[in-house]
């Protein structure tokens, strides 16, 4: 009962700093891990310890598919030459430059170990990156290198991290056996994911209410996590490439089950994010109770060296591949239809290197007699929170600085949107001569119109008017309710259609 009553507290005092980070208009994953390092430290405060392994499969499982169902394939290759850097070097950079400093700061840690320390602080997570993206709102191309990244740089860093553990249990570390089950493990992960979208997708188009139909997808994918794993796949690569298929295997779902499942991951995915950022502080007191004194100023001089290389080595590599970009422009011309990278943007995604809750759970995984397990989970909560604080805080002012150009992208393909549908409504309605299909054409040319000049369709008078007729229906029914001509079963039916009708009428960015 205290865990629950732990929990309760947690999201109450975690809702409240949201709120107030959105007021104050700074990420809100920074303020969340800076107060459950509070309460982990304040005398008598009750304790949250959770495995590791279900850390993972809890928080970021769904995550990591909400956002792989959202992605855009399409932006995806468009930018695979700047996120499979991202993905391969600037991880791979990050993890050798961790272990060096790792190495020189404890002489008698293995490389394994090392290395293992590495792949764990490399990965800027993508609850975090997208926590921290979706409030600063960077220029869309920006936006979709670091969405993809953060979708696909856990599974090469947790596969190193992997492959280091078994390599220090296994006395040693060979680069002939690694690479053959890297490959397998990715192409396994692959494979299992593209072949599961097709029979869930299909499911789901046999289902007709919304409760099963959320239940369903919650449970295919923590299944599926757990699935890989026990299979020895990636349960990273394994969920986004589920994700990203099952978003467009097969016919579309019906809105009467896509409008409540969507507030439903919507709600869950805050609630798991909200958790994930306070248990990142929570961890402090679990890992600083088993050090002396001396070993903790020790252990931190160690871990802040870390947290700079890390912060260091991404900017390094950003700059360095936009530069190598601009040489091969200049020697062998452009031949992408992309335009170069520039050093301000380099700079955004440089400074977007937020590590999360994927890094402090693999250290939290680490067997218990692992060398030196403490000083690894002290530099793996360092880093975590450093990069919060440092980065997350400091992420909107560096765009309002450099002043980036407005990016509309989003906003011209949207008027292309809605046209394009608008035009096939009033291409099918054209075929009809009744006085409903005449009605239609008014209002739908009225919308087309509206497209055209680059607004919401539904921001019109006659939509206003309805907002305010809706408002008198509700009241009526209300009257009909108090005094007891109607009952309750009525009263909700009725009151779903006003609704559907409001949200009908709404402008979208409302």
């Amino acid at each position: 009962m205290l865990t629950f009553e732990t929990i309760l507290a947690l999201l109450l005092g975690a809702t409240v700093l949201a709120a107030f980070a959105r007021r104050m208009s700074v990420p809100y994953p920074t303020l969340l891990a800076l107060g459950g390092a509070f309460v982990a430290l304040v005398p008598g405060s009750p304790r949250l310890e959770l495995p590791p392994e279900l850390i993972l499969a809890l928080f970021v499982a769904p995550v990591l598919l909400d956002a792989a169902y959202d992605t855009s394939l399409r932006d995806l290759r468009k930018n695979w030459l700047p996120i499979l850097c991202l993905v391969l070097f600037a991880v791979g950079l990050s993890t050798v430059a961790a272990a060096v400093v790792a190495h020189l700061f404890l002489p008698d840690l293995s490389w394994a170990a090392a290395l293992a320390l590495g792949a764990l602080l490399a990965p800027p997570d993508a609850v975090a990156a997208l926590a921290v993206l979706r409030q600063v709102n960077p220029p869309y191309r920006i936006r979709m290198v670091l969405e993809g990244e953060s979708l696909l740089n856990d599974a090469s860093a947790l596969l190193i991290y992997k492959l280091a553990v078994g390599a220090v249990a296994a006395g040693g570390f060979s680069i002939g056996t690694a690479i053959p089950a890297f490959a397998l493990i990715v192409l396994g992960s692959v494979a299992v994911g593209w072949l599961l979208a097709w029979p869930v997708t299909r499911l789901m188009q046999r289902m007709e209410d919304a409760p099963s139909a959320a239940i369903f997808q919650f449970v295919i994918t923590f299944g599926l996590w757990l699935a890989a794993e026990r299979l020895g796949l990636s349960g990273v690569v394994t969920i986004v490439v589920f994700g990203l298929t099952a978003a467009r295997r097969g016919p579309p779902m019906p809105a009467h089950l896509r409008l409540p499942t969507f507030a439903v991951w919507e709600a869950a995915t805050v609630v798991l994010n909200v958790l994930a950022f306070t248990l990142i502080g929570l961890q402090i007191r679990p890992i600083l109770e088993p050090l002396t004194g001396a070993e903790r100023l020790h252990y931190a001089g160690g871990a802040i060296a870390i947290l700079a290389a890390v912060i260091a080595i991404r900017i390094v590599w950003v700059m360095t591949y936009n530069a190598l970009v601009h040489w091969k422009n200049r020697v062998f011309g452009q031949r992408s239809s992309m335009p170069p990278p520039t050093t301000k943007g380099g700079l955004v995604v440089g400074w977007s290197g937020m590590r999360g809750i994927v890094t402090l759970a693999a250290a939290m995984a680490l067997p218990p007699d692992f060398p030196h397990r403490d000083f690894m989970q002290l530099a793996a909560f360092v880093v975590v929170l450093g990069t919060l604080v440092i980065q997350g805080l400091t992420l909107r002012p560096l765009l309002l600085l450099l002043r980036l150009p407005k990016d509309n992208t989003v906003e011209a393909e949207l008027g292309l949107a809605r046209e394009a549908a608008l035009k096939a409504v009033m291409a099918a309605l054209e075929r009809e001569n009744t006085p409903a299909a005449q009605r239609l054409r008014l209002e739908y040319g009225e919308a087309l119109n509206q497209a055209r000049l680059g607004r919401d369709p539904r921001d019109r008078p006659d939509n206003a008017l309805r907002q305010n007729v809706i408002t008198v229906a509700r009241q009526a029914i209300d009257d009909l309710r108090s005094a007891g001509t109607i009952g309750d079963d009525a009263y909700r039916r009725v009151e779903q259609e006003l609704d559907l009708l409001e949200l009908s009428s709404q402008p979208a960015h409302e």
